[in-house]
Parts: C-alpha cells; sequence; structure tokens
C-alpha cells in the first residue's frame, strides 16, 4: 500500500544472523565456559567459516559485548515488569530486590560471570551494552534513598553482600538452595544494621507472595 515504508530485508537478514551467532555463543559459553569459546566454534554452531563472523562482529571481544549488553537487558526487564513500583515497606523491598536478583544469578552462571566478573582478559564493555547496567544500578539507589538509606556505603555494602552469597551458591552448592536459603536472614542482618524497621508479618507475607509469582 501507498505510504508503507519499506521492509530493509538485508538489515533483516543481518539482524537475524547477529542474533542467531549470540545465541550460539551463549550455548557454547554453557558448555565450555566462556573463556573457552571460540570464534571458529561459534562459526561452526551457525553453519559459517569464521572469517565470515567479521563480516557482523569485528572481534571476539565485540561477541561478549553484545552478549553483557543482552544480560544486562534481559535483566533491566525483569525490573522494569516485576519492580517497576517497589513496594512501600523499606525491608520488603530490599528483600524482594535481594531476591530477584539472587534468582536471576544463580539460574545462568555464565551469564553472571559476564555481567558481574572480570573474567575475560581485555574485555570491557562498550558504553552503548554497558548503559543497561547503569540504569539498574542509578535505579537501585534511587529507591534505596527512597527507602530513607541515603549513604552510598550502605548500598555497596548491600550488593557486596548479595554478590558474596551468589558467588557462594554458584561453587558451593550449584543446583542447590544451600546459600539461597540464607538470603533472607542475611538481608535481616544488613536492614538492622542500617536501622530499617522491622517488616510487619502481614508485609512479609506479601513480599513472599510476590516471590513465588516472579520465579
Amino acid at each position: 500500500m501507498l505510504g508503507e515504508p519499506k521492509r530493509d530485508r538485508i538489515a533483516e537478514r543481518r539482524a537475524a544472523t547477529r542474533r542467531e551467532i549470540i545465541a550460539a555463543a551463549w550455548e557454547l559459553a554453557h558448555e565450555v565456559g566462556l573463556a573457552g569459546i571460540t570464534l571458529r566454534d561459534i562459526a561452526r554452531s551457525v553453519g559459517m567459516q569464521a572469517p565470515s563472523l567479521y563480516t557482523h562482529f569485528d572481534s571476539k571481544n565485540a561477541i561478549y559485548d553484545a552478549m553483557y549488553g543482552e544480560a544486562w537487558s534481559a535483566y533491566e526487564e525483569l525490573l522494569e515488569r516485576d519492580l517497576a513500583e517497589p513496594p512501600e515497606d523499606p525491608r520488603t523491598a530490599v528483600h524482594l530486590a535481594a531476591r530477584t536478583f539472587f534468582d536471576f544469578a544463580v539460574a545462568d552462571l555464565a551469564r553472571y560471570q559476564l555481567m558481574n566478573q572480570r573474567i575475560i582478559p581485555g574485555f570491557e564493555p562498550s558504553p552503548e551494552s554497558y548503559a543497561p547496567a547503569v540504569r539498574v544500578l542509578e535505579k537501585g539507589v534511587r529507591d534505596f534513598r527512597s527507602f530513607g538509606i541515603t549513604d552510598r556505603a550502605d548500598f555497596d555494602i548491600w550488593l557486596a553482600l548479595l554478590g558474596g552469597l551468589i558467588d557462594q551458591q554458584h561453587a558451593n552448592d550449584p543446583g542447590g538452595d544451600r546459600f539461597s536459603r540464607l538470603l533472607e536472614r542475611a538481608i535481616d542482618m544488613w536492614a538492622d544494621g542500617v536501622g530499617l524497621p522491622p517488616t510487619k508479618p502481614a508485609r512479609r507475607a506479601t513480599a513472599r507472595t510476590a516471590r513465588r509469582a516472579s520465579r
């Protein structure tokens, strides 16, 4: 019909090929680890020669960069869906935020390592791929300030506590719940330390219901 924009089929095919390459890289990361990915193996997975990958990505780090941006964008979408408006009760809110990221992080080791650990020598995310991570962090800081937690050090300790439990879960009980079961207790200890008021039982029950619904 007149007035309808013409489809750029070449661009669509290129975008589809890029998505296929990224998906193949994730699959390999789950099989051999992030550092074990090779361009040759990625190319074989998508049915092309390794040099052909350079028409879509100029280096292996560029593939990592696309994966990094995809991972943080996925978490940002999860926040926008489930935590756009955090619970009014501060302690309930920090519990829910911790549980949301913990479950996301332990669900996929390779994804978590790329998002949060410097496991690839020489890799630094581009500003474009790093942007979702920055937005997630900034939202966390804003939300915590709205709970009365204005000292950035308190927020950083919360992040470190959460990251430590995630690392322990991956390292010592992969697929289990040994450290997952400690999360609520640990966050309560932190909340006590920063002076958050106790959560009323009804509100805590609501938080648990919300966590179950998000899984």
